[in-house]
């Protein structure tokens, strides 16, 4: 099978804290709507946090529900959306020729940590242990669980790419179907990070978690005044299938991906490189075919950290320069960060703008800091720019790893 196979978009299924489908998640972006508020969590009382309010029972029972974990009801809440998006008929598909792909930050802290707790009112005897333990926290878990549920005897692995995992997981589907390893891919990530205390305290303790006394403005990329992540849940799996077969059987193509990139900074944990990044976004619009100007939105992923934000714009500034015609937006403002899943959330806000020419805001921007200039950057209210032709999508993480995709509308 040939590299320059063309590869499509033909569904999306995703849970995001402001919204459970692409329709709503697109129209609560264009409307301002934060998803973000407070919950409790153990040790450390009210914290903000991106909460996803879907049927976790719409695809599996409550017994299904009960032996699995969040992130794998996330998983196949996604997938099954996904595949009802993309109008597939799995019974007239080769189910072993159907792919999970699913990226990942982090799985089995959460379920760890509830084991523990649950484990020492009981003076730490093992009976009271689950007998689920394993098969919760072993790291194929998410994608195994859709496996199992759609019954799905095709390949499946998750993607552990800490906060690019998104676009990884994306990037994985293309991947497998440009070798002829599978038919259709659902692939993208997932986050239960909420759940996890042991990730509130990691922040918390490098007094890296947002304070506010709004919850929905908590998460300030850009700004002088962010103070930090808003940790947040969620998911997004698209349904990926050659342009050939999307096309014979008559699917609704969304976008194509027109190219993708990763590299490692292969220098500081988690402080990013700037060119590094810039070298990661250069690959992706060279294997895209094009310039940096024909670039018409970028999907920052400014978690809203002093140094995270600065850097990218750094490299953003290296790469697009002045050109006109750029346009830059950031999602976490509205969700907070799904960690796992917040590139392929954020891709998937921004492709509504293929069709309705208009560039989501950064909300929560009312002073922006210096040092985070960039050209176009679309703050508080949505930009109508017309047509749009590329979109690119970044995508970082702690120990130096980016990732950018590009996307662009089927031209037929």
């Amino acid at each position: 099978m040939a590299v320059a196979d063309r590869i499509v978009i033909t569904g999306v299924g995703l849970t995001s804290p402001n919204g459970n489908s692409l329709p709503e998640f697109r129209k609560n972006l264009l409307d301002g709507v934060s998803g973000v508020s407070s919950m409790e969590t153990r040790f450390m009382g009210k914290v903000h946090a991106g909460i996803c309010d879907f049927d976790e029972q719409r695809h599996q029972s409550k017994k299904e529900r009960r032996r699995g974990t969040r992130a794998g009801a996330i998983s196949i809440f996604c997938a099954n959306e996904a595949v009802i998006s993309a109008g597939l008929d799995l019974e007239k598909l080769d189910r072993a020729r159907v792919g999970t792909f699913v990226g990942i930050t982090e799985h089995g802290t959460v379920e760890t940590e509830n084991e523990i707790d649950a484990i020492r009112q009981y003076d730490y005897d093992t009976k009271f242990w689950s007998h689920h333990h394993n098969p919760r926290t072993v790291a194929n878990n998410p994608a195994g669980e859709v496996t199992v549920n759609m019954k799905l005897p095709g390949p499946h692995y998750t993607i552990g790419a800490a906060c690019a995992a998104g676009n990884a997981g994306l990037i994985q589907g293309v991947q497998m179907l440009r070798l002829a390893e599978v038919d259709v891919a659902l692939a993208g990530g997932v986050s239960e990070a909420i759940h996890s205390f042991g990730i509130f305290a990691s922040f918390a303790s490098q007094d890296a978690l947002a304070q506010h006394s709004d919850p929905t403005k908590a998460c300030r990329p850009f700004d002088k005044a962010r103070d930090g992540i808003v940790v947040s849940e969620g998911g997004c799996l698209y349904v990926l299938e050659r342009l050939d077969d999307a096309k014979k059987r008559g699917a609704t193509i969304i976008a194509e991906v027109a190219g993708y990139a990763m590299n490692s900074d292969a220098n500081d944990p988690v402080l990013p490189d700037p060119v590094r990044i810039a070298e990661c976004i250069m690959l992706a619009i060279e294997r895209a075919g094009i310039e940096p100007g024909d670039v018409n939105i970028v999907s920052t992923h400014a978690t809203a950290t002093e140094m995270g934000d600065v850097q990218e714009t750094a490299a953003l500034r290296q790469v697009f320069g002045d050109f006109p015609n750029v346009h830059v937006n950031n999602t976490k403002s509205f969700i907070g960060h799904a960690m796992g899943a917040a590139g392929a959330l954020e891709l998937a806000g921004n492709l509504g703008s293929f069709d309705d020419g208009v560039v989501h805001a950064t909300i929560n921007l009312d002073d922006q800091d210096p040092r985070c200039e960039v050209r176009n950057l679309v703050a508080n209210q949505p930009r109508e720019i017309g047509k749009v032709n590329y979109i690119l999508n970044n995508s970082f993480g702690m120990l130096g790893i980016n990732s950018a995709v590009i996307v662009r509308p089927f031209d037929g």
